[in-house]
């Protein structure tokens, strides 16, 4: 990569990760005003369902830049991590992030959450942390996860979901559906809870923070192909 282009990449970064992390003031008022969310407190309730002395394999997709699993990944030393995303765009900068942070025990992979390129039960933990509203198939991306996770193997992460917040909710309809970062259809929080449920069963854990659904999911030992393949209800 050119001086040039990382360069630009870097104020990408910067500018994409100043309004999920709020650490400027107008990316703080834009969180609290239109979504009344701490994005670093969500980050810390996900990344607690993950224990630091992990050592098993994790996906994390879509991984973005990385700004928030960038420390926690700094201390899975024993974890095989594997981060992907379909945007080029952020594969190279969280490849910034991973070598300024200097992970190296995360690779980076572009391609499709509703193609995963991995066997069937082939990962310990998944995360998707605020992914789930960028999927144009939703269903598919959920089955996907469902199958290359293994039986007692851990979902978790965070997810818009419409109907709670009704500046968030225009927000979303009139600016980033336009531009490309959010794709409906999105569920209410009990289709959310619904969904994860009539797939994973009884070990399923939800948390509704104002227009985010919180969730931890543990794929039951036994599984049958209906709940794999139709995992909306």
């Amino acid at each position: 990569m050119g001086h040039k282009q990382s360069n630009s990449y870097k104020r990408m970064m910067e500018h994409y990760d100043d309004v999920l992390t709020g650490r400027k003031w107008w990316s703080r008022m834009y969180m609290r005003l239109v979504w009344k969310e701490d994005g670093n407190l969500l980050a810390r309730k996900v990344f607690d369902f993950i224990p630091d002395d992990f050592h098993g394999r994790l996906l994390d997709v879509p991984v973005g830049t990385a700004i928030f699993t960038a420390g926690k990944y700094r201390r899975m030393k024993a974890a095989e991590i594997v981060g992907l995303d379909y945007s080029e765009e952020m594969i190279a900068i969280a490849t910034l992030q991973k070598e300024t942070e200097d992970i190296d025990n995360l690779s980076l992979v572009q391609g499709d959450v509703g193609e995963l390129p991995y066997t069937d039960e082939s990962f310990d933990y998944v995360l998707s942390m605020n992914g789930f509203q960028a999927f144009p198939d939703k269903d598919k991306a959920f089955a996907e996860i469902f199958r290359v996770l293994k039986p007692r193997g851990c979902f978790c992460g965070c997810f818009y979901v419409r109907g709670e917040r009704r500046l968030g909710d225009v927000l979303v309809k009139k600016v980033l559906e336009r531009k490309g970062f959010f794709h409906p259809p999105y569920d209410t929080f009990a289709e959310a809870d619904s969904r994860l449920r009539s797939m994973y069963g009884d070990d399923v854990q939800t948390e509704k923070m104002e227009s985010v659904c919180l969730f931890r999911c543990v794929k039951p030992q036994k599984t049958s192909s209906k709940k794999n393949n139709n995992p909306k209800t």
